[in-house]
Order: structure tokens, then sequence, then C-alpha cells
């Protein structure tokens, strides 16, 4: 297989992020993504970024399950795939409990079953095989419980989508893994080592083999985000990444529900991602980013001056090659960022 590139874009600078995408779009990028969490949101920069593009994909890198219905998603979905010509990619995440319910105000509940549920809908919106029911643990479409008034009825939408959108999912422990394996065409891990198949891929696979599905990387993309910093000083170079990297494993969700945490762990860090955590909720962030280990920063980014980082390319390659990876999302990367990787890869 060959590796595509993607890019992700973050805020809402409006020249920064048309020059960035239009630079990655020019030098061959298949894709670019957008996230959201509790402010700017991915519609938006989407449907903006899709208007003054022609051939990149439009990811959403996710939307979060909690924040729309399924229906809104699906109608969101085939609006922005229509007005790109078939260019959107639908990424989904059920988020963490400190958005989910401190954010959106919504019971965390059982994300992934949610999150089947919610795919589920979403496909048989786009399919428009028939008007729309569903009745699971989550969803209850028509809506006959309490506060019902009894009136809904089953509706078809009257616009015609794309009944083989590709659905990706946002996960990085074992379950999420098996998830996305179980009803998506992808996943989007936060982060990846590409020496390391065994975090994800036999986890992806529990979840093929539970859907009846052939275990065929070809059909299905494993789209990790790897920082991209280019520089003489390495210890520069690794201090972004180190900031992000205690954020999310030291400070998302809680001390005993945070999935970051357990992947850093699973990689080989336990001792190292315990220090981060109790630092980061004692309040010592900086102390929490100094703790974060060399070695993890180099295994999941691309940092240094640029033939370091054309050597640890090659790592990515194989992995694309053995199709462990099938997108290389580049992110916190800038023009130079970009053409680096596009040279050593396309």
């Amino acid at each position: 297989m060959t590796l595509r590139l993607g890019l992700t874009t973050a805020g809402a600078d409006g020249p920064k992020l048309i020059a960035l995408v239009r630079e990655a779009e020019s030098l061959g990028y298949d894709s670019t993504w957008c996230g959201e969490s509790y402010g700017v949101d991915a519609v938006t920069r989407l449907a903006w970024l899709g208007g003054q593009t022609s051939r990149i994909k439009l990811g959403s890198s996710i939307l979060q399950v909690p924040a729309r219905t399924p229906a809104l998603t699906a109608m969101t979905a085939m609006t922005l795939d229509a007005l790109t010509r078939g260019r959107f990619i639908l990424g989904l995440g059920p988020s963490g409990p400190q958005v989910v319910e401190g954010w959106y105000g919504v019971p965390y509940g059982k994300p992934l079953t949610r999150l089947k549920e919610y795919i589920s809908i979403v496909r048989a919106v786009l399919a428009r095989e028939a008007p729309l029911t569903h009745q699971g643990e989550h969803y209850q479409i028509p809506y006959t419980s309490a506060g019902s008034t009894g009136l809904g009825k089953s509706l078809k939408c009257i616009q015609h989508g794309r009944r083989d959108m590709k659905v990706y999912t946002a996960a990085i422990s074992p379950a999420g893994l098996a998830c996305a394996g179980e009803v998506g065409d992808g996943v989007l891990p936060l982060m990846m080592d590409p020496e390391r198949d065994d975090l994800i891929e036999p986890h992806v696979k529990k979840g093929m083999a539970r859907a009846g599905r052939a275990a065929d990387f070809s059909q299905f993309d494993i789209a990790p985000f790897v920082p991209v910093h280019i520089g003489d000083d390495l210890d520069a170079c690794r201090k972004p990444v180190k900031e992000w990297l205690a954020l999310y494993v030291g400070g998302m969700g809680a001390r005993d529900k945070n999935f970051y945490n357990d992947y850093v762990s699973r990689m080989g860090f336990e001792a190292e991602a315990k220090k981060i955590q109790n630092l980061y909720l004692a309040g010592k962030k900086a102390e929490a980013m100094a703790s974060v280990p060399d070695k993890l920063v180099d295994m999941v980014s691309l940092i240094g001056p640029p033939a370091r980082i054309r050597e640890r390319l090659q790592a990515w390659k194989e992995a694309g090659k053995r199709g462990s990876v099938g997108t290389l999302i580049v992110a916190k990367a800038d023009v130079a960022g970009l053409r680096l990787v596009a040279e050593s890869v396309l």
C-alpha cells in the first residue's frame, strides 16, 4: 500500500488555515481534517475550506457524538458532501466525560454503545432504503417516551446522500479500536508508534471479526495524527509535543478514566504516565511536561533537522507498505513541514 498524507488544522485563523490547506492540496495531500472540543466547531471550517479548494478530501476529526443528534449529523454530512462534490469523510467520536457532561450537559453513559447506534442511524439516513426508524438503548426514532406528543412520524431524508460515504471513528483504547473495526471504515488514533502494530491492529481485527468482515487493511484506514516540527534544537522541537502529550496523558478524563494515559502505559511508559498524571492533576503542568520522556516524543512525532525527519519517515513508509498505516495526518506543521513530508513520501 502507498502511504497517503493528510493535514489537520486548528483554530479559526482564516488566512492561515486556507494557506496551509491550499499548500497541502498543491503538494498532493489526500485529505485535510478539522476537529472540535469546546471552542471552535468543525463543520463551519470544513464548509469554508471546501469552498476554497477543489480536490483535497475534507474530514471531521471528529464531530462529537453528544453534540448533535444522529439525524442532524447525517444531514450535515450529506450537505457538506454535496457542496464539495463527494469530498467529505465523516469522522465521529464519543469524546470524554469531562466534555460530554461538563460542556454538552448530557450523561456520558455507554459511549461505545451510543456510537454504534449513532453510526447505524447515520448509515440508514444515507441509504434512504426506508423511512427512518430506530429503537435502541440511546436513541428511539420516532420518539415515543416521556414528554412525547405521539405525533412523531418516520421520515425518509429528502436529500439524496452518498451511501458509501466513509465513516471513521476516533479511538485509542482496545474497546474503541475494536468498535472502529466493527462499524467504521477507518480509525483516527491521537498518536501512534509506526513500529508498534501490536497496539492497534489486533484490536481492530477483533472488531472486524465480530462484524464478520475480512481483516483487510486495504479497505480500512488507520490514520494517526503526527506532529511535525523542523529545527536544529531538538529540545525546542520536543517542547510543543511534550506540552500536547502532558495535556492528554495527564489532564484528559479523570484519574481512573484516561484512555490516553492507558495507551501510553501500553507503549511501555507506565511509570512515566502515572507521574505525568499525578503532576498535571496537582496543578504542576510545567513539571508534568518536563516528565514526558524524549523517547515517547520521538516515537509519535517527526521533529528535528530535515535529515532526521526524513530518516524517521522511513518507519512510517514501511508501516504504510504493511498496511498498518493508511494515512499519516500531519499535525501542528507549517508550510515548510508540509513540504518536507510531501517530498519524502509522495
